[in-house]
């Protein structure tokens, strides 16, 4: 019957090609506990300690415990090659291979109602308007008074109008930008102006927050045919070369004549703005004769433009801010 030192040579001779060939981090888990747990090979010879006189069993115990620091050196070993390696073959297939371009930035993108507003000003540039701006905080005065709306006139109650501290108000409308546009100008001129206007409104095709363009014309002989002929020029040029418009005679406080304009989309007209000649008390507001000079003026929303050109059925898609719809365009 062979010797407990005899067994622990062979488990020694046996363990140490076989952890050397261990191919996976398992496989070497395995291999540790059939040598080194509680049922392993070297507590098997453990066992016999009991059957040993004293000295012997001291003996037997040492080399036991050599055997043990052998065998887990020698699955350390292993397993840091087996991790090295695995972690070799990772870099390997992830590789990033610097010699490549870049696959850059995400770009950005104009918004609809951007290059819609943007085509309507390089448009009225080429007529000869001037581009103007004016505050989206603004008085009552600039925003009604001036443009001849009565201090009952139902659009300056709250439940259209966002009313600001200090008796100001968020415009509701660019023509704000007339008055101050025209106020110590010398007539003859034209000028434009868009930009963001507020109102108490939200459906799918209204928002509280919306954009206008507006535009007018001063001047001793400018007559409702020059607004006519501007805006058939300017429609057909956003809708296309065969687009239609209509006139219907409307009532707004700082035009008269007035105008509500539709214009036809297949097989429907569709209201696109306001326009008529700029109301006498207006001019007189502005410190310009009305006797001298007159003029006509004309505003419209273009979100609605940016959602018929761009498919865009719900008004809100536009200004949520949801990456997945703006970057489409």
């Amino acid at each position: 019957m062979p010797s407990a030192a005899s067994e622990l040579a062979e488990i020694l001779r046996e363990a140490e090609p076989v952890l050397a060939d261990a191919r996976t981090p398992q496989e070497l888990v395995e291999l540790r506990a059939r040598f080194l747990g509680k049922k392993g090979s070297v507590s098997g010879v453990l066992r016999t300690l009991g059957s040993l006189a004293p000295e012997e069993r001291a003996a037997l115990g040492a080399a036991a415990n050599a055997a043990k620091a052998r065998i887990e050196a020698w699955a350390d070993a292993r397993e840091a090659q087996l991790r090295g390696a695995q972690q070799a073959a990772a870099l390997a297939q992830h590789r990033l291979d610097v010699t490549l371009p870049s696959a850059g930035a995400p770009r950005g993108h104009m918004h609809p109602v951007s290059r819609i507003e943007l085509e309507m000003q390089r448009f009225f540039a080429g007529l000869g308007y001037s581009l103007e701006d004016g505050p989206e905080v603004e008085t009552d005065w600039n925003n009604f008074g001036a443009l001849n709306f009565p201090e009952d006139h139902p659009a300056r109650d709250t439940q259209d109008t966002f009313f600001v501290d200090g008796g100001h108000l968020l415009r509701t409308q660019t023509s704000n930008v007339q008055i101050r546009g025209m106020t110590g100008r010398k007539p003859p001129f034209r000028l434009i102006t868009t930009g963001r206007v507020y109102r108490h409104d939200l459906d799918a095709t209204h928002y509280p927050m919306f954009h206008q363009i507006e535009g007018i014309c001063v001047g001793p002989n400018v007559t409702f045919g020059d607004l006519k002929g501007t805006l058939y020029a300017f429609a057909r040029h956003v809708f296309g070369a065969n687009t239609e418009l209509r006139f219907r005679a409307h009532f707004f406080p700082f035009t008269e004549p007035s105008a509500e304009m539709d214009f036809r989309w297949g097989d429907r007209w569709l209201e696109w703005g306001g326009c008529g000649m700029i109301h006498p008390t207006v001019l007189r507001n502005c410190g310009i004769d009305p006797d001298q000079h007159q003029g006509f003026a004309f505003g419209m929303g273009f979100d609605r433009v940016a959602m018929d050109r761009f498919g865009i059925p719900n008004i809100q898609l536009m200004f949520d801010g949801d990456v997945r719809v703006l970057e489409q365009f």
